[in-house]
């Protein structure tokens, strides 16, 4: 069901230079001059959006900013770099004093750890915020107004057994997709499920792997309300350090779906900015990509790979979308150096992934030592420094009116990312208020090459692995695996199939998939 334009609100104050080709509004009044919220253009490419992604308020003062005491949730609160960076952002805004984060965990010590270097990191700070830890899901999400997921059943050291199977049968670096999400999609739709049930009026913040195929199940099969977020789109900074560009002058639009967005807009100071980009290509290129040493595993934006993808498609690829594009830059380790630079090309090798997982393990080290010495003021060790992540922000626009412009999945109704169908997510972005969530459409589509090519085999694939594990289909899991470039015949992908059905831990899965 859709709502009427006349139920969105009134935007207030200026909106980030990202968001600046909307109409900005002050006390329902168009900035142009004349235009209320309820007219056809007061946002400009507004379009309709599904009841489930509109938080009714009685109030009508949606944009007078107020802050107000919630309950907040954290489902998979053991992440300690994301929690961490999480616990910061909650002490560091002044409008949600007086909250109650529930911090939800199956690793008892990883959650104890965490809770309690929540509680010290608040007392210096003296923010008003009151932390508590639970095993119990369904205890933590009574009462809640707003759950944040970040849950991944299997984790990182599964994976890994999972390539290593796959590398002894011929696979380079690679894991099923389909099969690999058989643990978090059934906790996903647990999670939404109970939300329903128990706290009908919360938002869910998905904010772990697989966002797109996740909150699509989600969102088609629950009426919970749902925000996916992942933060790829900040690739554009990475442009722009390297280009030598304020972030602040530059305006940006990225849509498409998860791991699968494009710069569609690119600007600065109003102006086109790719001209700038064609120019360095043809005069630093060349020696950037000979010369750069990435510092983290991630560092690819500026890539001689990327860069192709530009060439290609007119576009530029931004965040993780790269990783997932072109088989031929992921056939071998010699591959993708050459394609994503030194020293480990890219995130997704076999000499790159150790390097992530051993800073993630860095972090759990300096958590544990942290809370066992009660001498140290974690304020020095962990920053007092906001980061990047759009959860609490957005969590403070919607509880407390203090609006704002976001990279978000939702559904795609009233066709935001024109060529998709509408319960599908995408990702774009939104405007969001204490009135919802509110879609803008992206000034310019996708072009048919991107759209033929990356975007919808993309969506394919989501929809095969979503039908697989609604149905319990083992034939849909066979034709995931064969349409793997990296597949060489029938019988190899057979083999594996059935070897990592096989494998110990997998017995539900072997057990659901018939």
């Amino acid at each position: 069901m859709s709502v009427q334009v006349d139920d969105f609100p009134a935007t207030r104050g200026n909106l980030p230079n990202h968001c600046n080709n909307v109409s900005s509004h002050d006390n329902g009044q168009s900035s142009a001059g004349g235009a209320s919220p309820s007219d056809e253009g007061a946002f400009r490419g507004q379009v309709p959006v599904s009841r489930a992604m509109i938080w009714r308020n009685s109030r009508k003062d949606w944009n007078q900013p107020m802050a107000r005491n919630i309950n907040i949730t954290v489902i998979g609160a053991g992440s300690a770099t994301f929690s961490l960076g999480l616990v910061k952002d909650l002490c560091l805004t002044e409008n949600l004093k007086g909250s109650h984060v529930t911090f939800v965990d199956i690793d008892a010590q990883r959650l104890g750890n965490i809770t309690g270097l929540a509680e010290r990191y608040s007392r210096e700070l003296g923010a008003d915020l009151r932390f508590t830890q639970t095993t119990d899901r369904q205890a933590a999400l009574t009462g809640a107004d707003f759950i944040i997921n970040t849950a991944d059943v299997k984790g990182h050291h599964h994976a890994r057994r999972v390539r290593e199977l796959t590398e002894s049968l011929g696979y380079y670096y690679y894991t099923p997709s389909a099969l690999g999400h058989f643990y978090n999609f059934r906790l996903m739709l647990d999670i939404a499920r109970d939300i329903e049930r128990i706290c009908p009026d919360a938002w869910l913040i998905q904010s772990g792997n697989p966002v797109f195929d996740g909150t699509t199940l989600m969102n088609r099969h629950t009426n919970a309300k749902i925000i996916g977020l992942c933060h790829g789109h900040y690739g554009y900074l990475e442009m722009a350090n390297v280009l030598g560009l304020d972030p602040s002058r530059i305006t940006w639009e990225a849509p498409g779906v998860n791991h699968a967005i494009w710069l569609t807009t690119f600007m600065y100071d109003g102006e086109d900015a790719y001209p700038i980009l064609d120019k360095w290509i043809e005069e630093h290129g060349p020696t950037y990509w000979d010369t750069h040493v990435a510092t983290r595993t991630h560092d690819i934006q500026m890539s001689r790979g990327v860069i192709d993808m530009y060439r290609m498609h007119g576009l530029m690829p931004i965040g993780d979308t790269p990783r997932l594009v072109g088989w031929w830059y992921h056939t071998a380790l010699a591959t993708q150096k050459h394609w994503f630079g030194q020293p480990w090309g890219g995130p997704d090798t076999e000499i790159a992934r150790p390097v992530h997982v051993s800073v993630l393990s860095e972090r759990l080290a300096q958590v544990d030592a942290a809370i066992k010495d009660p001498s140290v003021q974690v304020t020095s060790v962990f920053g007092q420094t906001r980061t990047r992540e759009q959860q609490v922000p957005i969590i403070d626009a919607l509880a407390n009116g203090v609006a704002g412009c976001f990279q978000v999945n939702m559904p795609n109704t009233g066709g935001i990312v024109a060529g998709i169908e509408h319960d599908v997510v995408v990702e774009s972005q939104a405007w969001i208020d204490r009135g919802g969530v509110h879609p803008m459409r992206p000034a310019r589509p996708l072009p048919a090459s991107v759209m033929r090519e990356e975007v919808m085999p993309k969506v394919s694939e989501m929809e095969r692995g979503l039908e697989a594990f609604l149905t319990g289909d083992r034939r849909l899991l066979l034709l995931d695996i064969l349409a793997e470039r990296k597949t060489t015949s029938y019988d190899q992908a057979k083999t594996l199939l059935e070897t990592v059905l096989a494998m110990p831990g997998h017995e539900e899965v072997a057990a659901h998939y018939r």
